[in-house]
């Protein structure tokens, strides 16, 4: 069963979202970064480009044809998903095909609109038998 994390109240879900993922490739493990729209993947791209100065995060959009290679996707279709290990959701609706995934991270920021959606997306996770597990990130630097 996919393991479900929430990260609450972050004062930038996209730089967390880069944070966590730069953690988990330390980890081998292999993430897809869901984005809500191409404005959005393109961000999480020059994040990724700009997290550290002496780092490297190797990183490409679902598309690419080194998708299969690449341990950091980046995308708003998620047309093709070419591993299972870890999603980071940044979209205000479940993922459909989220179940698929060793684990799932849901960010969520301090806006109520952020809030309200990500109350329906746990609710869903939770009625569905998921254990969710909740990090509060108020007052913590991203």
């Amino acid at each position: 069963m996919t393991q479900i994390d929430f990260y609450f109240n972050s004062s930038d879900k996209y730089r967390l979202a880069v944070r966590l993922g730069a953690k988990s490739l330390e980890q081998s493990t292999r993430i897809l970064v869901l984005t809500p729209d191409v404005d959005a993947t393109e961000r999480m791209e020059m994040l990724f480009w700009t997290l550290q100065q002496t780092s490297f995060f190797p990183h490409c959009r679902s598309h690419h044809a080194l998708a299969s290679e690449t341990p950091i996707i980046i995308d708003h279709e998620a047309e093709t998903l070419v591993h299972d290990e870890l999603l980071l959701n940044l979209c205000d609706s479940y993922p459909p095909f989220f179940s698929r995934f060793q684990r799932l991270i849901e960010i969520v920021g301090p806006d109520d609109a952020d809030k309200a959606a990500a109350r329906q997306r746990y609710k869903f996770y939770r009625d569905r038998g998921y254990e969710i597990r909740q990090h509060d990130m108020s007052g913590k630097r991203v």
